[in-house]
């Protein structure tokens, strides 16, 4: 796997609203691989306070749990985004 890929699933695994599933949807990886490539790539203290916040309900990250009022938010000034790629002007 690229950095650029590695430095893209860490940033959307942060993210509150990514579900993991859209994460497996773009690249592939499971929950499980999301976990340990977390746990790989950051220091142990980042993965704690990352882990910590996953499972305690601030986070969205699964999409069977979360609250069927939340849907996806694109802003009006959004490009359209096409399999992790910006589209050209």
């Amino acid at each position: 796997m690229e950095d650029k890929d590695i430095d893209r699933i860490i940033e959307m695994a942060w993210e509150d609203r990514t579900p993991f599933e859209a994460i497996k949807i773009q690249f592939g990886c499971s929950e499980g691989n999301v976990i340990a490539l977390m746990r790989k790539e950051l220091k142990r203290s980042s993965f704690n306070l990352w882990r910590k916040r996953v499972n305690s309900g601030v986070s969205q990250k699964h999409a069977q749990r979360r609250n069927p009022e939340i849907g996806r938010f694109k802003c009006t000034l959004q490009k359209t985004i096409s399999m992790n790629k910006i589209s050209k002007r």
